[in-house]
């Protein structure tokens, strides 16, 4: 009996070995089909010109690495400039888009009013309307009021998102109401519950909702495209299209690679710096109750 017993457990652990084995095997070969385009860019962007077309059968590694492509990047356009734009736009539309939706969350989480449940449902309909209908509405509205090349044209579209409301509304609502009976018989304000109690509590969702609200409007395309045709207001990434547009792209691919890497490496590094609470705050999000 007792080897009976040993045989089904040599055997229950090797199935759980072997399906460990085949499950980081698989994860291992996931990761590096994802990891690889980053490879690829990173590899690109030190290859010198004449080694890059020289190439008649792509390589994957390099003997004689340069930095010359990243010098060129930033000198065939105003990279820095576009950097800085970038980083313009994304610190006002974060802080203005935080300012709108903690307080619209807050009175859709704890406050009663009437109509209340209908105007969540209307906002959450909103969600329905293709990107490509607001796009144009807000492309109209932008041009009629006169601020097509000017970061307000830029970032007034983006101060608000249904998306996160609700992601917030729903972090919000998992705070017992008690807390909030409570603080109101201490006699204390609504500001003042939102900003001592709720937002501390939601402090991971919050976070996230700002690295991803960063990550989304460095890298905006399409409406600073639309919206501007000065120089003056370009972001990064219409730095890349620039940089096509003047030619030196298509003949100097490396030096293409250098500035996209150079675009990348600040969303990368913050991603990683705050992953944790990134997933945290998506899961605390997903879960009810």
């Amino acid at each position: 009996m007792t080897n009976d017993f040993d045989r089904i457990g040599r055997a229950s652990r090797a199935r759980k070995a072997a399906v460990r084995a085949v499950t980081y095997a698989l994860l291992t070969f996931w990761a590096l089909m994802v990891l690889f385009p980053y490879y690829w860019m990173l590899l690109t962007s030190v290859k010198s010109y004449s080694a890059y077309n020289g190439e008649y059968v792509p390589t994957f590694f390099t003997l004689a690495p340069t930095f010359q492509n990243y010098v060129s990047a930033f000198s065939e356009v105003p990279l820095a400039r576009y950097f800085l734009n970038s980083l313009i736009f994304t610190i006002v539309t974060t802080g203005l888009m935080m300012a709108v939706i903690i307080p619209a969350a807050f009175a859709f989480a704890r406050l009663e009013f009437r109509g209340k449940n209908l105007v969540f449902s209307l906002f959450l309909a909103l969600m329905m309307i293709p990107n490509e209908l607001v796009i144009i509405t807000n492309y109209q509205t932008i041009t009629g009021w006169g601020l097509r090349n000017s970061f307000p044209g830029l970032i007034l579209p983006s101060v608000t998102s249904v998306f996160y409301i609700y992601l917030l509304r729903e972090n919000f609502a998992q705070i017992p109401d008690e807390l909030y009976s409570a603080a109101k018989v201490d006699g204390t304000s609504d500001f003042k519950y939102l900003t001592r109690v709720m937002m501390p509590i939601c402090k991971p969702t919050i976070i996230t909702i700002v690295i991803l609200k960063v990550i989304e409007c460095w890298n905006s395309y399409v409406w600073p495209r639309l919206v501007t045709d000065d120089p003056a207001y370009f972001l990064v990434s219409n730095g890349i299209q620039e940089i096509r547009e003047n030619g030196f792209g298509r003949e100097n691919i490396p030096a293409m690679m250098a500035a996209v890497v150079v675009i990348s490496v600040p969303l990368i590094a913050l991603f990683l710096a705050f992953r944790n609470k990134v997933m945290s705050g998506v899961s605390r999000g997903g879960i009810k109750g």
